[in-house]
């Protein structure tokens, strides 16, 4: 009988194995088995197990793990975009919402300010948990409580609401920085500085778009309906990611039991572990340091531009104010070649950071000091901002991602903080001197220090 039993059990395996490749690892390991209890569906029937429903076709199989596909990158890039494009939508109009909320140029600024702040803020507590946390339904979730909370923004005629709703979901708005590190697992050595210049120029391309949308829709319109086209591209991404996002096994899975517990161990560790990192590995805090020059010279540009278009002497309206992004987008679409050609031949990424960096401080400095006198100054700022960004980005990420394999989203923070440290600089700084110290040209030469600093931290 117990032969028999034996037998049948036999049989009942290779029956139900799914292929070869599983036949030739009947016994699968405890680690295995605890990958496939994360991955595969919950047996109840609660809502949140109709939640975190995974169509079979993005499930994991460890016998047969998905490969990194051009689909993926570019499912990636396009959530990153019209996910990031939240934090942006207000640059170009941020003297229409002044003067619909009542308030000053110097209130108005609060809004880019405090949505960069909540962004950083989400960067230190949100990403790390992408190393802990299975990738797929830690990003739905935060995809659509972002969603969910933007209809305050929509809705709301209080301008300290619209405020502190903002800065919520930046906070939240942080999915293109886990699907980064997964490009950086998931993409071959050989592949991956193009894999992430795809998903790299999602992400700048998904603010030119912001400004883009905003400001045509804002000039025939209202300013509201863009926060509306807004609220529906969220939840169109949140579909996409839902029915074609795969599940990816967490790199440091927590215990089946306790793992309230365990979590309550892990997370104080864990971002502890952010700081380690940071001087453990030079070269990571080298490529935040360019990082933090080369953004707040992006991001002081992109939002004092707004108060030079629209003053004496070009008085324009949001739509070309909104257009002028375009000017941005050839050297954001011009990533994967970067990456191709330019990145990947030099070898070091530290060469692709200087070639970034120089193009990004002239740029800067005929921008900063033509912009009073002809708009052709600006136009060649722009494209000198977003071409240079986009190569130092590219070059710094192909080198921290390789540090350390298992916490790519905890090192992702350390760099991204910098970043957004550098845009919440660029920011504040910027409108401060340019409505209280001279204007466009004093805000310019901020950029040009800045950038010219970047070029002491690569030396």
């Amino acid at each position: 009988m117990i032969e028999n039993k034996d037998v049948e059990l036999s049989r009942r395996h290779v029956a139900t194995a799914p292929s070869d490749k599983r036949l030739s690892s009947p016994t699968p390991s405890s680690q295995d088995v605890g990958i496939e209890k994360t991955i595969e569906q919950p047996s109840d029937k609660s809502l949140l197990s109709r939640i975190f429903w995974t169509p079979p076709w993005c499930r994991y199989d460890p016998a047969s793990p998905p490969q990194f596909s051009i689909f993926q990158n570019l499912l990636f890039a396009f959530a990153g975009a019209f996910t990031v494009a939240n934090l942006y939508y207000n640059h170009p109009i941020l003297n229409i919402l002044a003067r619909d909320f009542g308030v000053s140029d110097a209130t108005v600024a609060r809004i880019p300010t405090l949505m960069q702040s909540g962004y950083a803020v989400g960067l230190l507590l949100i990403c790390p948990l992408g190393d802990l946390f299975p990738r797929r339904p830690y990003t739905l979730t935060l995809v659509f409580f972002t969603a969910t909370m933007w209809i305050g923004l929509c809705v709301t005629k209080s301008f300290n609401a619209f405020l502190g709703i903002s800065f919520i979901t930046a906070v939240t708005t942080v999915t293109p920085q886990i699907m980064l590190p997964l490009v950086g697992e998931l993409a071959p050595p050989d592949k991956r500085a193009l894999s992430l210049s795809i998903v790299v120029s999602g992400n700048l391309l998904g603010i030119v778009i912001a400004r883009i949308l905003s400001g045509v829709v804002t000039q025939y319109t209202s300013w509201r309906n863009i926060y509306w086209v807004a609220l529906g591209l969220q939840y169109f991404i949140f579909g996409m990611l839902y029915l074609f996002m795969p599940a990816y096994p967490s790199t440091n899975p927590m215990p089946a039991h306790g793992r309230f517990k365990a979590f309550c161990k892990t997370y104080p560790k864990m971002l502890f572990s952010i700081l380690q990192l940071a001087f453990k590995y030079p070269v990571l805090i080298q490529a935040g340091a360019v990082s933090y020059c080369t953004s707040a010279a992006f991001t002081n540009y992109w939002t004092t531009l707004t108060f030079l278009l629209s003053s004496p002497p070009y008085n324009l309206s949001p739509t070309p104010i909104g257009l002028f992004g375009l000017i941005g987008a050839a050297g954001i679409m011009l990533g994967p070649l970067y990456a191709k050609y330019l990145i990947q031949p030099l070898k070091l990424p530290l060469y692709a950071v200087l070639v970034g960096a120089s193009i990004n401080l002239t740029g800067c400095i005929i921008g900063a000091y033509t912009g009073l006198i002809t708009v052709v100054g600006p136009i060649i700022q722009a494209f000198g901002l977003d071409a240079g960004l986009q190569i130092t980005q590219i070059a710094n990420r192909t080198a921290i991602y390789a540090v350390e394999p298992t916490g790519r989203n905890r090192v992702n923070t350390v760099f991204m903080l910098c970043t957004f440290l550098g845009q919440i600089t660029g920011t504040a700084a910027g409108n401060a001197i340019y409505d209280k110290h001279g204007g466009w040209k004093s805000s310019g030469s901020l950029g040009v220090g800045m950038v010219a600093f970047s070029f002491v931290a690569v030396a």
